[in-house]
């Protein structure tokens, strides 16, 4: 599909916000890195001699991959309930561009979607997926992991999980998504999504500190998984993991840090 000019100015804004790729090599304001004049970012992968065990001593950018003690994603086990914060989402119909970074395929909203968490109005800036789940809710992983990410004025980033399982019928409001995976890296296409469809019925959350899941591995990010899953039907669950399949970095240690049940609904 050819882009129109609001489109593609969208999709060059976007190529500047890969926090799920993490192909540069300075800190930005999201948490990624991003390339200079003297420095070409370190090239990573999610197996051999370039996978995650190796994350930390591919780049000076990405220690925080092997010295980090906050890192994400986590086996969700133990964990405290609490009335904290909710999510509330100011998330609207509208039209999104795919990237396809090489690592996943990112759908980049219009402006207009926010995450408010107390009194911290966070941006949606991107949603991309991971097969199967990066996270595990006590032991279990699901199918495939979505992540809403969202960053702040202050640059602090907010992710939202979602875990996918198989389910007996398609998901209608999945599926723009779904087949904008298909996006060849380098190629653009673009799809309306509702957004707030995308969301389980429910928005009670696991809550806790934690980073990216790709290299530089930065920490400050705050999670809030998802407690509900969304089905999608095997096919869709199959389309994602034709586009890319284990692309999930393996459980971190969760170190002493809290997990907070939000018990609160309203």
């Amino acid at each position: 599909m050819i882009l129109g000019a609001k489109h593609m100015v969208r999709l060059a804004l976007a190529l500047v916000v890969m926090t799920s790729c993490g192909s540069a090599a300075q800190p930005a304001a999201d948490g990624s890195v991003e390339a200079t004049a003297t420095h070409t970012p370190a090239h990573w992968t999610y197996e051999g001699e370039e996978g995650p065990e190796h994350w930390g001593k591919l780049d000076p950018a990405y220690l925080q991959c092997i010295d980090g003690t906050a890192q994400t994603p986590i086996d969700i086990t133990a964990k405290s309930t609490n009335d904290v914060a909710d999510p509330v989402f100011g998330y609207s119909t509208g039209a999104a561009d795919f990237v396809n970074n090489g690592h996943t395929v990112q759908a980049v909203p219009a402006a207009g979607n926010t995450l408010t968490v107390g009194e911290t109005v966070y941006t949606l800036k991107q949603l991309h997926f991971h097969t199967p789940s990066e996270h595990a809710i006590d032991g279990v992983k699901a199918a495939a992991e979505m992540h809403f990410v969202h960053q702040s004025e202050a640059g602090v980033l907010a992710v939202v999980g979602v875990m996918i399982v198989a389910g007996d019928a398609p998901n209608a409001a999945w599926e723009p998504y779904v087949a904008g995976t298909s996006t060849p890296k380098g190629g653009a296409d673009s799809a309306t999504i509702d957004w707030p469809a995308l969301l389980p019925a429910e928005h009670i959350t696991y809550q806790y500190e934690g980073s990216l899941t790709t290299p530089p591995c930065s920490e400050g990010v705050q999670w809030m998984v998802m407690r509900d899953a969304v089905t999608l039907s095997q096919t869709q669950i199959d389309a994602l993991a034709a586009a890319y399949e284990g692309n999930a970095r393996p459980l971190q240690p969760i170190g002493d840090r809290d997990v907070v049940l939000d018990t609160q609904t309203k």
